[in-house]
């Protein structure tokens, strides 16, 4: 069974998208600010890298806007569609070094960071709004034969990811005293941002169904 949008016309499917990716966009601009502020105030570098990856998802998801707007101009754009995967890899190898460097300095200095009650909340729910929003562009990646849309959906869901692993880090911090587990939660962040870049730049391209 196909898992995309037959039933949808392809500048349908181009107008869903870039609905998703601009509510990706608006949520994750929030997200950044609040994780920041609230990693800055604890001492949390698992909040601090987590807006950094809401930062991130912001920059992969302007990179698919312009993916979308290269078609609308001008139709079927294979070529941007490549480069816009290129650039997504790139976001996430820039977030796994940062993260992971600041992670290592942390336990190395063992660094505690304060409870934040803030970052567990915002944390908790982005671990249900990021999996809704990478299943509704992923489902119609098939239709628009986009890679650029699945790589951009797979940040997504890393993101939800990320949300799991950071909420678990503030929670043991907060109820057992672990400071550990927040550098730790991090270098996970940094793992996963990495295999992602990995992946992403390897990615082989859909069929480019515009042009079939």
């Amino acid at each position: 069974m196909s898992v995309g949008s037959p039933r949808l016309s392809r500048p349908e499917a181009v107008r869903r998208v870039g609905l998703y990716n601009n509510l990706t966009i608006g949520w994750n601009v929030v997200e950044g600010v609040v994780a920041i502020g609230a990693g800055i105030v604890a001492g949390s570098i698992s909040l601090i890298a987590f807006g950094l990856d809401s930062g991130v998802e912001v920059s992969t998801s302007l990179v698919l806007a312009w993916r979308l707007a290269q078609e609308r101009r001008d139709g079927c754009m294979a070529g941007a569609d490549r480069r816009a995967v290129r650039w997504i890899a790139v976001c996430f190898a820039v977030l796994a070094l940062y993260v992971g460097y600041e992670a290592v300095d942390q336990l190395a200095d063992q660094r505690a960071p304060d409870v934040s009650l803030v970052g567990i909340v915002l944390a908790a729910v982005s671990v249900v709004v990021m999996p809704l929003l990478a299943h509704a562009k992923k489902r119609l990646a098939p239709t628009l034969g986009s890679q650029a849309v699945v790589s951009e959906s797979r940040q997504t869901e890393l993101c939800a990811w990320l949300s799991a692993v950071v909420l678990i880090g503030l929670g043991l911090n907060a109820t057992l005293g672990w400071w550990w587990a927040d550098p730790v939660a991090a270098l996970v962040l940094a793992g996963f941002a990495g295999y992602e870049a990995i992946r992403t730049w390897r990615a082989d391209s859909l069929a480019d169904t515009c042009c079939t």
